[in-house]
């Protein structure tokens, strides 16, 4: 009976203090829950806010990009219809383009409470990590400067870059880069720091370039008859300039051929084709008055059971 009674009232007990834990708990929860009810009563406005003012910033953002691009567009049609130099034109549209983003990314800054002085205290007290950061782009920008004032080229121009061996059609030049276009359609973009301060060839500035040719003919040709047939191909080319002048010439007696020199102008665009059709040319006059191109020959001379011999290739 006793112990009985003494386990009633331990189970009594344990169903007391599971009873009295359950109410402890949902009482924090219920307290839990009024808290965050009440933080979020709190924040809610100001959560609110903040989206807006993101969408606000998202839609200034489309909006005012939208718009640089369709200003940069008609100030470069502008620029050009005044006849000024496309990369002046190009150099100074990228600036303003850069600028005009940088004033579109203040304002929408300011929709957060973002000031101008604080700004201008961020971008000075990080100065120096900023400066080591933009060396290269403040190069590259310095660079474009030079080459719109020195202009070594122009948008148009066909440049050799000695340093890397790039090459192509100069078809722009921005603030940081300058763009080529090669024969062969591939763009190439070069820093505009490079450019200023490495050795480059500008192939298309003078106007005009020289087609150096060499051509092998026999040691039994008729120099003179290969003279006039050089002469004859060039001047009957359309790409050779007609008031330049044309040289055919003995440029080097070689071990198996005497080596003939032609050299006249033409105009840069069409220095490659000309060069194409002046070797045809000049092979199929060769061929038609007999003058021989050879092939390389040499003599050998060996001894041979007490006799010397020689051998002829």
């Amino acid at each position: 009976m006793y112990w009985s009674l003494v386990g009633k009232l331990i189970l009594a007990g344990s169903a007391s203090g599971e009873e009295s834990a359950l109410v402890e708990a949902a009482q924090e929860t219920k307290k839990n829950v009024n808290a965050f009810q009440t933080w979020l009563q709190d924040s809610l406005p100001g959560m609110i806010s903040f989206s807006i003012k993101v969408l606000v910033a998202l839609a200034v953002f489309f909006i005012g990009a939208k718009a640089i691009r369709a200003f940069v567009r008609y100030n470069q049609k502008r620029m050009d219809g005044k006849g000024l130099d496309k990369g002046v034109s190009q150099f100074l549209n990228s600036v303003l383009k850069f600028g005009l983003y940088a004033l579109l990314a203040f304002f929408i800054l300011a929709q957060f409470g973002v000031t101008a002085s604080s700004i201008a205290a961020i971008l000075a007290s990080s100065g120096l990590t900023l400066g080591l950061a933009l060396q290269g782009s403040l190069s590259n920008f310095a660079g474009g400067v030079l080459i719109l004032l020195q202009k070594p080229f122009v948008v148009g121009d066909y440049i050799v870059e000695d340093t890397h061996g790039n090459e192509g059609t100069v078809v722009h030049i921005s603030m940081i880069y300058t763009t080529l276009l090669t024969y062969d359609n591939q763009t190439v973009v070069i820093p505009n720091g490079t450019l200023a301060n490495t050795s480059l060839r500008n192939l298309t500035h003078a106007g005009k370039r020289m087609e150096d040719l060499t051509v092998g003919i026999s040691y039994g040709s008729d120099i003179k008859l290969a003279k006039v047939l050089l002469e004859k191909a060039a001047k009957k080319d359309e790409a050779v300039l007609k008031d330049e002048e044309v040289t055919a010439f003995v440029r080097e007696l070689s071990d198996s051929s005497i080596d003939m020199g032609l050299r006249c102008w033409v105009e840069p665009g069409q220095y490659v084709s000309a060069k194409w059709h002046l070797l045809e040319q000049i092979y199929q006059e060769f061929s038609k008055y007999g003058i021989e191109i050879p092939y390389p020959q040499v003599t050998v001379s060996f001894h041979q059971n007490g006799q010397d011999a020689e051998k002829e290739e």
